[in-house]
């Protein structure tokens, strides 16, 4: 067993989790906090035999877990749900320290949300059961049955909200499950893994592997032995999956990268619009959804960037733990850099930062709320994802300019219309996107379908979709009159 890293007093392991208890690694990677780039500690690295055994210990729990029925799935993972609430202060310091996510937002919205994630799903399987479609000719029982081992792998920006949103429905399905925690910040999965033992899961039916997805994730989507793949990150990793599953015909949920517009119309509420706009920031801009290339009509450019400066300059930047903080650190000097290369290449092509567009004072791996103006469309800024506190900015004179702008981009993820209502409506249907707020932002319910078009991604996520993905979906015929076999003869 390794040393624990511990956090705020809270002791948590690096090892692997397979086949219902901990396993360590003969090498292990350092772990450092973005806050402030103090080493945390050693996490353990996961090799070809630590992958291998993960989904083997799930191959082999997955009759019993498959067979034991939602009810009795349902009960176990209720109990799941509520261990992960009696470590809710560990799991908030955990992702607050390696991963930079304010503290504020990790107890109230990311703990409460990721027991739900659990609990709800749970809930909703119960009614999986086999519903008919009558016909003249016969009676169709439709079956949804779990597929057999899944594969999870999520991202650094919201570790723990990401895998219990697909451990949900891929347990409360009957599948097994093998998580790749991100190597930038495994803290939050490690401690999924404590509560799903202190639920008493069956051995095997959770496992989890740590490592970083050049090595350890690839070994993982390469095994024919997976039945479904579900993985959120960037496109390039995505492609790389993608290929290793048609190896062997596997199912791939991918829910990547966006480069959303945030469009205001001239009659909406700037006030409002521009508040909003605001909250692009948060999580230093490290979030996929966010509405990142505002779109403003002409005639209300100068007020809407003025108001929007006056909430930016109260924006506080700094330690992700403090009440006050409201932008934290970047994740890694590495994407510290990224950042740094896109907006320099930017204003040497002749963009002008409205506000930011530099390092922040608060520590290495910080960075100012930065706007951007004077980008052409065809620009890398507008065009890729930069995944951090960068906005840019371009004037529309008439709804199908904003939505041939809108839709200029490779990415389709999210999107935001201010305006009045009908008209702002009207707008967002034109815009070619997985999913566009209206007068608002940032609404989600299980229930409702997430995921991109385009380079955002492949299916949806959520509600019965999840469902969709992670279950065998069966007709089982029933014919309404006795059948005879007739052979033609010759």
């Amino acid at each position: 067993m390794s040393t624990c890293i511990d956090i705020g007093g809270f002791k948590i392991s690096p090892d692997h989790y397979i086949d219902g208890g901990r396993v360590a690694s003969a090498a292990s990677f350092e772990l450092h906090s973005p806050i402030d780039q103090s080493f945390l500690g050693q996490v353990s690295e996961g090799f070809p035999e630590h992958v291998d055994a993960a989904v083997t210990a799930a191959g082999e729990a997955f009759p019993a877990w498959a067979g034991m029925g939602p009810v009795q799935r349902g009960i176990v993972l209720n109990r799941f749900a509520e261990e992960i609430g009696k470590r809710a202060e560990a799991f908030c310091l955990a992702e607050s320290t390696d991963a930079g996510v304010l503290l504020s937002r990790m107890k109230h919205g990311v703990v409460p949300r990721a027991m739900l994630n659990i609990s709800w799903f749970a809930e909703q399987a119960l009614r999986l059961q086999d519903h008919t479609i009558e016909t003249d000719q016969a009676t169709h029982l439709v079956r949804h049955d779990p597929a057999g081992v899944a594969a999870v792998i999520t991202p650094w920006n919201a570790p723990l909200m990401l895998a219990t949103w697909k451990l949900g429905p891929a347990l409360a399905a009957g599948n097994t499950v093998v998580l790749k925690s991100p190597e930038w910040a495994p803290l939050t999965s490690s401690l999924l893994a404590d509560a799903a033992h202190a639920a008493q899961m069956p051995a095997g039916v959770f496992n989890l592997v740590h490592g970083a997805g050049i090595t350890t994730g690839a070994r993982l989507v390469a095994d024919p032995r997976l039945a479904r793949i579900s993985f959120t990150g960037s496109v390039p990793t995505a492609r790389a999956i993608a290929k290793q599953a048609a190896e062997h015909l596997v199912p791939c949920s991918l829910e990547l990268g966006g480069k959303s517009a945030f469009i205001v119309l001239d009659d909406a509420d700037l006030e409002h619009a521009a508040a909003t706009a605001a909250l692009m920031y948060r999580n230093a801009g490290q979030v996929c959804l966010a509405g990142t290339r505002l779109l403003v009509h002409a005639r209300v450019y100068d007020r809407f960037v003025a108001l929007m400066r006056g909430y930016v300059e109260k924006l506080v930047v700094g330690d992700p733990r403090l009440s006050q903080t409201e932008v934290g650190p970047i994740i890694h000097m590495r994407q510290v850099d990224r950042i740094c290369g896109y907006v320099e290449r930017a204003v040497a092509s002749g963009a002008e930062p409205l506000w930011g567009g530099r390092r922040h004072p608060a520590g290495p791996q910080y960075y100012e709320p930065t706007l951007l103006a004077g980008v052409a469309q065809d620009s890398e800024i507008v065009q890729n994802e930069v995944f951090g506190p960068v906005l840019t900015v371009q004037a529309f004179s008439n709804d199908g300019e904003a939505v041939e702008l809108a839709n200029g981009t490779d990415y389709g993820l999210g999107g935001v219309c201010y305006g009045e209502t009908g008209r702002a409506t009207g707008v967002a249907k034109a815009v070619r996107t997985g999913f566009i707020w209206v007068n608002s932002f940032g609404i989600r319910d299980l229930a409702a379908p997430f995921g991109g078009i385009k380079r955002s991604g492949i299916g949806r996520e959520g509600g019965s979709w999840s469902f969709e993905f992670f279950c065998d979906v069966k007709d089982v015929v029933l014919p309404k009159t006795p059948f005879r076999a007739s052979f033609s003869s010759r």
